[in-house]
C-alpha cells in the first residue's frame, strides 16, 4: 500500500516543480480585454513569444507579416471586417494584474522589447490618403508620437512631466474621483502614477469629442507604454500596502479604458494590455551615426548586396514594361515620322500649297 501510494504523490510533487518551473519562466502576461467578433482569440494557455506581439497586433487588424505566426492563440476572423483599431497598453513592474474575467490571457514567453512601429508603418503606407489617427506614448520618458489626424485630436493632451503635473491639480481630473486609499498626492512617485491614469482617462475624453473619427474606414493605432507602478514598487517595495492598493487602481483603470475605447469604436477595436515585470533586454532601435561605414564593414566583409524585400518582383516589372512600352512607342513615331509623305501626311504643308495656289 506505501508504494502504490507514492507514485500519486510523486507525480503531485513533479506537476508542483513543472508549474513552478514554468511560473519562473512565463511569469509575464498578455492580455485581450475587449475584441470585436471578427477577431478571435482562442481559451488557453499557450504562450506567446515577447518578439511576435507586433505580429499578433498586425494580424489582428488585417496585415500580413514576414514570417508566419505559429501561435494557436489567435485564429482566423472575419477577412473581410478587421477591427477600425488596436489598444496596446504595456504595463512594466509587474508580471500580472487583477484584471477582470472579460478576456482570455496568455503568458508570455521571452518578454523582450518590442514596439509597434512596423505596424505603423504598415497604416501610413495603405491608408496614407485617410490620415488615420497613430498615437505612441511613454509618459515617464516623455515620449510621444503623433501622426495623422492624432495632431488635432490630441493637441491638448498633456505630454511633458510638467503638463502632467499640472494637469493633475485641475479641477476635472481624476484626483477627484478616484480613491487614493494609500498613496499620497505628495509623493513626487505617487503623482506619476496618477499622472499615466490621467492620460487613459484624457485620451478617451479627447476621442470622444471626435466620434466621427472612429466611424471612418481607416484603422488606429494607440501604443502606450506605463511605467508609473514599477516606480512605485521601487520606492515602497513590492510587498507594501501602495504598491497592492496601485495595481487594484490600475487594474481597474485599465477595464474602464477598455471598455470606453471599445464602445467609442462601437465594438470595433481591440484592447490589449502587455504585463511585464522586467525585459530581458534593451530595445535597440536603428539610428545612423558617423561610424556606420566601418561597422557595416565589419558585419558584411565580403560586400555582399542587402537583401531584396517582397515589392522588388512588383517594381521591376512595372519599371521593365514600361521602358519596352516607351522605346516601341518612340520606334513606330520615328518609323511614321521618317516615311511621311509631306505632300499628302502632313497637313501643314497641305494648307501652305493651297494658299499659294490662291494667290
Amino acid at each position: 500500500m506505501g508504494r502504490r501510494g507514492a507514485a500519486p504523490w510523486a507525480l503531485e510533487v513533479a506537476v508542483l516543480v513543472t508549474s513552478a518551473c514554468l511560473a519562473g519562466v512565463w511569469g509575464d502576461e498578455f492580455s485581450v480585454l475587449r475584441s470585436p467578433q471578427s477577431v478571435v482569440f482562442r481559451d488557453g494557455s499557450w504562450p506567446i513569444p515577447g518578439e511576435r506581439i507586433p505580429d499578433v497586433a498586425a494580424l489582428s487588424m488585417g496585415f500580413s507579416v514576414e514570417d508566419d505566426l505559429s501561435w494557436p492563440g489567435l485564429a482566423v476572423g472575419d477577412l473581410f471586417h478587421r477591427p477600425r483599431a488596436t489598444v496596446l497598453v504595456t504595463v512594466k513592474g509587474v508580471d500580472k494584474l487583477m484584471l477582470p474575467m472579460k478576456g482570455v490571457s496568455y503568458p508570455i514567453e521571452n518578454a523582450v522589447p518590442f514596439s509597434l512601429d512596423s505596424v505603423a508603418n504598415a497604416i501610413h503606407t495603405l491608408f496614407s490618403e485617410e490620415t488615420p489617427v497613430v498615437l505612441q506614448l511613454a509618459p515617464s520618458e516623455e515620449r510621444v508620437y503623433m501622426v495623422g489626424k492624432a495632431n488635432s485630436v490630441f493637441e491638448d493632451l498633456s505630454v511633458t512631466l510638467r503638463q502632467l503635473r499640472n494637469r493633475l491639480f485641475q479641477d476635472n481630473s481624476i484626483l477627484s474621483s478616484l480613491p487614493l486609499n494609500s498613496l499620497s498626492r505628495n509623493n513626487e512617485v505617487d503623482l506619476l502614477f496618477l499622472s499615466e491614469l490621467q492620460v487613459l482617462h484624457d485620451i478617451a475624453s479627447l476621442l470622444s469629442r471626435h466620434k466621427h473619427l472612429a466611424k471612418d474606414h481607416s484603422p488606429d493605432l494607440y501604443s502606450l507604454e506605463l511605467a508609473g507602478l514599477e516606480e512605485i514598487g521601487k520606492r515602497y517595495g513590492e510587498d507594501s500596502q501602495q504598491f497592492r492598493d496601485a495595481s487594484q487602481i490600475l487594474a481597474d483603470s485599465l477595464q474602464k479604458f477598455a471598455d470606453e475605447m471599445y464602445n467609442l469604436y462601437s465594438g470595433n477595436a481591440v484592447v490589449e494590455v502587455v504585463a511585464v515585470k522586467t525585459f530581458n533586454s534593451p530595445l535597440m532601435r536603428k539610428t545612423r551615426s558617423i561610424l556606420q561605414s566601418s561597422q557595416s564593414e565589419i558585419e558584411n566583409p565580403y560586400n555582399l548586396a542587402y537583401p531584396y524585400n517582397y515589392d522588388y518582383a512588383v517594381i521591376f516589372n512595372i519599371i521593365l514594361w514600361m521602358m519596352i512600352g516607351l522605346a516601341l512607342a518612340v520606334i513606330v513615331i520615328s518609323y511614321n515620322l521618317w516615311n511621311m509623305d509631306p505632300g499628302y501626311d502632313s497637313i501643314i504643308y497641305r494648307m501652305t500649297n493651297q494658299k499659294i495656289r490662291m494667290d
